[in-house]
């Protein structure tokens, strides 16, 4: 009798849970959406309806200042300079990141009956049969006429489409759709536009970057439906490269900001977004969809060329861009909906990091997480849905660089271990000194650097001097947090 009375709470639970969508923009600056920013340039009118439907948060915090290591703890609740992964990102021949054995948030859903779909980017390192085993994993040594051996659908997802790196071409579970075979040079337009690796490869014939936002759309707008048709309960991680380099909107978007081609596509990237919520409620299935929409990180440093050119500010009222420690790094745009449970057009100051989506959706499916996993990950649902903090629900979090330095953030104060919060390149990203002194930040000599943000939001004055017992605090919970391999006691 008592294990029927328990199946029969495990599938009531299970029939509560919402659907699950989360659309994790590339580089998106917290200061380019509307509702964050009055003075955007940018329209973002179906994020700034989201955010009316539901709550929006303002002190949200990717666990990195890039890409990789965010996903990462996005899909494990684990932070992933714990991995081998200590500083940067992964590059397009890299193994995958992410340990056969390590519980994902896919894998957890997909246990309690989801089907868990990922469509754009991963980012998570490929594992791809090669011709010679002896060399390394190149477009010219990858067998691209057998699967993957080692990607999305081995880590907990049952469907994938994206790109088949270190090539540009479209992955459908685990198989090229066209093998890659033209060699492409982008190199005579503007390094803001391309950048880095993007300027040259491979790709298959009829490849159009144009075509990747609106064909990574179209999939999983076909996720929803089929999913939706079959009542089966779904997760969808929409991950498309958007508004990262390549900058590259259709000309539908031409024009349509006032911030110039990476404004245009950022607002292809909202259209993307009312395409995902008008297919949820065109299915049926928008009531009981809890649907999130955060970034993975702060905006490409060429956010400072877009204030001198547009007067954008895409880090908002915030100091730093991708990569660094600093708040513009690290602080993104995190909205979320679901009808009847968060309530409309709200704002929650709690503090939440991107790796607490494991553990709160572990809670709302009524999932018990074992030990050995999400180890940096916190229930924040009672944030979600809109309750008023006493207590903060995180006892600190660790903000990472590109570099691979060091901050911790508790209650107001953050630490940066390290003389400046800048993580990219002096002399050419780093941040400008005419924008230094725009935001009026002050010098120093100090070894770290010290801020209440409850004052200071823009980290305008280093405080480690006056304060150096609560810089030594803070330095001996973050070497705690990195001598335990865990920052969360369950």
């Amino acid at each position: 009798m008592l294990r029927f009375a328990a199946l029969l709470f495990a599938a009531a639970a299970l029939e509560a849970a919402p659907n699950l969508v989360v659309l994790l923009a590339d580089d998106l600056g917290y200061g380019d959406v509307g509702v964050y920013n009055p003075r955007s340039k940018i329209p973002t009118p179906n994020l700034d309806r989201l955010a009316g439907q539901g709550i929006r948060f303002t002190d949200a915090h990717t666990p990195d200042g890039v890409c990789s290591p965010t996903r990462y703890a996005l899909l494990t609740g684990r932070y992933a300079w714990r991995t081998r992964l200590k500083r940067g990102v992964l590059n397009g021949a890299s193994a995958p990141l992410i340990a056969a054995d390590r519980l994902t948030l896919a894998a957890m859903l997909r246990e309690k009956g989801y089907a868990t779909g990922v469509v754009g980017k991963w980012h998570l390192g490929f594992d791809w049969p090669l011709r010679d085993e002896s060399k390394p994993q190149t477009v010219e040594n990858v067998d691209w006429s057998r699967p993957l051996e080692d990607g999305p659908l081995q880590h907990g997802f049952s469907y994938q489409f994206g790109l088949g790196k270190p090539a540009w071409t479209f992955v459908e579970n685990g198989r090229v759709l066209a093998r890659p075979s033209v060699r492409f040079d982008l190199t005579h337009l503007p390094a803001y536009l391309m950048g880095g690796n993007n300027n040259k490869g491979v790709k298959a014939a009829g490849f159009e970057f144009e075509r990747m936002l609106p064909r990574f759309t179209e999939e999983a707008v076909g996720f929803i439906q089929r999913n939706a048709a079959a009542k089966r309960p779904f997760f969808l991680f929409f991950t498309p490269i958007a508004p990262h380099r390549p900058v590259v909107p259709n000309k539908d978007f031409a024009g349509k900001s006032a911030a110039g081609l990476y404004g245009d596509f950022v607002a292809e990237f909202d259209w993307a977004a009312g395409e995902i919520l008008a297919a949820l409620d065109r299915s049926g299935v928008g009531e009981e969809t809890l649907v999130i929409v955060t970034s993975d990180n702060g905006p490409e440093v060429d956010a400072y060329r877009r204030v001198l050119e547009y007067g954008h500010y895409s880090m908002g009222e915030l100091r730093g861009v991708k990569r660094d420690l600093w708040e513009g790094g690290h602080r993104v745009p995190f909205i979320a909906r679901w009808p009847g449970k968060i309530p409309a057009d709200s704002v929650q100051s709690e503090v939440i990091c991107l790796a607490d989506l494991m553990a709160t959706v572990a809670g709302l499916v009524d999932y018990p997480l074992p030990a050995n996993a999400a180890e940096d990950s916190y229930d924040v649902s009672r944030a979600l849905f809109g309750e008023k903090i006493e207590k903060p629900l995180r006892e600190a979090t660790v903000h990472h660089g590109s570099k691979g330095w060091f901050g911790i953030r508790q209650g107001g104060w953050v630490l940066i271990d390290h003389p400046t919060g800048d993580n990219n390149n002096p002399g050419q990203n780093a941040e400008p000194e005419w924008f230094r002194r725009e935001r009026m930040a002050k010098t120093h000599d100090r070894p770290v650097e010290l801020f209440d943000l409850a004052a200071d939001r823009a980290q305008r004055e280093n405080l480690a001097a006056a304060h150096p017992e609560k810089a030594a605090a803070l330095q001996a919970l973050l070497e705690r947090y990195r001598r335990e391999g865990r920052s969360v006691r369950r």
